[in-house]
């Protein structure tokens, strides 16, 4: 029975190595293609770290970025301070429309992003009005884009305590709403939160369809007009914002474990 088990055991470890090499091989060959495309002309990846030279030889890579780092900031801002207000109080006072602001949350997963773009055109002809033309202004709309993503980051979160007790606990010692939610709910929810950030931030920097309909600047737009005049930077570009979501969601995954080994 002993060596049934063992024989077993080597079979679904090999498996398992098998799939993570080939899943491997998947993912790392076209980065590794996009490196050495990138590399076939000499001083690319010197100027990509120059910000100063960057600047001066692609000024709209460096407004791209410089957009996207805002949106991305912005976004994340503004979802955390419509959201995690919105979950801890309908999970303390309102727990019969938690599938209604469910529903709401995930609703724009279903709807295609060109979908979005004809709903929201309307809208953005008004934000323009008011507002002007400015990049930033696409914070709204990623806001929306984002909050199945943030959503179920914060749901998680606040499914692993007990809010309620945590509450009733706070208010019974008399604290105020307001209290409760940023000095008792929110600490223990810390990793949730930083998940929807990170998780923000990482599409933010991905997003080019929204932009480019809506002839705003964020860095996926600016990579596609660099890709007409130099391949070679544009691909590295692309390379370094692949890789830098890579290690956001990294850093999200490895926070993450070290909460729980904590716990």
């Amino acid at each position: 029975m002993a060596g049934v088990i063992a024989r077993r055991a080597r079979k679904q470890r090999a498996f398992r190595w098998t799939v993570l090499i080939l899943l491997g091989v998947f993912f790392l060959l076209p980065m590794a293609a996009m490196l050495e495309f990138s590399t076939r002309t000499a001083g690319t990846w010197s100027l990509l770290v120059d910000w100063p030279k960057l600047n001066e030889t692609y000024p709209d890579l460096a407004a791209g970025i410089v957009a996207s780092l805002e949106q991305a900031g912005l976004t994340a801002l503004l979802m955390l301070v419509l959201l995690v207000p919105t979950a801890i109080w309908v999970r303390l006072r309102l727990p019969r429309l938690r599938p209604l602001v469910e529903f709401l949350c995930l609703l724009p997963l279903t709807i295609p992003a060109i979908v979005l773009v004809v709903g929201l055109a309307p809208v953005y002809a008004w934000v323009t009005y008011f507002l002007g033309g400015s990049s930033l202004t696409l914070v709204f709309a990623y806001t929306v884009l984002v909050l199945p993503y943030a959503y179920r980051a914060i749901d998680a979160g606040l499914s692993a305590i007990d809010v309620k007790t945590l509450a009733e606990a706070a208010r019974g010692l008399g604290a105020g709403w307001f209290t409760v939610m940023w000095r008792v709910v929110l600490p223990n929810i810390r990793s949730a939160v930083l998940s929807a950030a990170f998780l923000t931030v990482a599409l933010v920097l991905g997003e080019f369809t929204i932009a480019s309909l809506l002839h705003r600047t964020n860095l996926q737009v600016a990579i596609e007009f660099l890709g007409k005049s130099s391949a070679t930077m544009s691909v590295a570009v692309s390379l370094t914002a692949l890789l830098l979501a890579f290690v956001l969601l990294l850093l999200l995954s490895l926070f993450g474990d070290s909460r729980k080994r904590k716990t």
